[in-house]
């Protein structure tokens, strides 16, 4: 009986000379599914049917391109530092993808095609955070058949077994290490659910079920950073990314609140 969650032998197939990655396999599902339900609850919204694919042809280019924007910005040392091939940066088939730039970068497009097509981008958001989660769950799949973002050793019997050839410096007498792509991956789901629930009973507009999509989301990312080994640029005592993830959550909570008290005011004046 396995006390741990064996890795996949591989994360890429061949068919003929094409690769098949697991890697965009998942990124591309989640993009569809988030699609699909962000469409759904753009429908039910009052939109048109198709509208969010239309918004997705805009937003899902400019998304990949601040993810890596954002990968390549925080971490340069990868790219540019003597003995490293500059032009790597433009590799993105090789992996390094950060999730904040694919935020902005996708929210940028967004805004674009929603000026294009006269809606709303806070409706387009509110619509889409749910599908968000969902698709950030799925794309976590994508890590485990890269055998990559995994947490410290552990071993607890959910623990994920990673090869001597992924282990990072320092860790390499270790096997079974926390599996923060499941972690991320439970956390978003059960978040994408609280969520839909939460906006069919108090029923959010003016962008606040996204920006409770933000604070859910970077809350997970939190405790999830702090479990991580990889290397990755520190700001003091603390990962990156664990700063972004506070000052983000912060970001998101201040406008959540200040639009209550805003519609409040405008409900009491009416």
């Amino acid at each position: 009986m396995l006390t741990f969650i064996p890795s996949p032998a591989q994360g890429v197939w061949h068919i003929g000379p094409l690769p098949l990655r697991a890697y965009a396999l998942a990124i591309i599902l989640g993009a569809l599914f988030a699609i699909w339900i962000g469409d759904r609850r753009l429908t039910a919204r009052g939109g048109r049917a198709g509208l969010m694919g239309d918004i997705a042809m805009w937003a899902i280019p400019f998304g990949i391109v601040g993810a890596r924007l954002y990968h390549v910005v925080t971490d340069p040392e990868l790219y540019f530092a003597d003995g490293r091939d500059p032009w790597n940066a433009l590799k993105i088939w090789e992996g390094g993808l950060g999730i904040w730039g694919a935020i902005a970068g996708g929210a940028l497009g967004a805004w674009i095609a929603a000026r294009r097509y006269g809606v709303s981008l806070s409706l387009v958001a509110d619509s889409l955070a749910p599908g968000l989660l969902v698709a950030q769950a799925i794309g976590r799949i994508g890590n485990y058949f890269n055998q990559e973002l995994f947490g410290k050793p552990t071993t607890v019997p959910w623990a994920l077994e990673i090869d001597a050839p992924h282990r990072p410096d320092g860790y390499l007498e270790f096997a079974t290490f926390h599996p923060t792509f499941l972690y991320e991956l439970m956390w978003n789901l059960a978040a994408a659910a609280l969520l839909i629930w939460l906006d069919r009973r108090y029923g959010f507009t003016r962008g606040r079920a996204f920006a409770l999509y933000v604070m859910l989301y970077t809350a997970g990312r939190f405790w999830i950073e702090l479990l991580r080994i990889d290397t990755v640029n520190h700001i003091g005592p603390f990962r990156l990314n664990v700063w972004t993830s506070i000052i983000v959550f912060a970001c998101a909570a201040a406008y959540f609140v200040l639009t209550r008290r805003r519609t409040e005011t405008v409900s009491a004046s009416d």
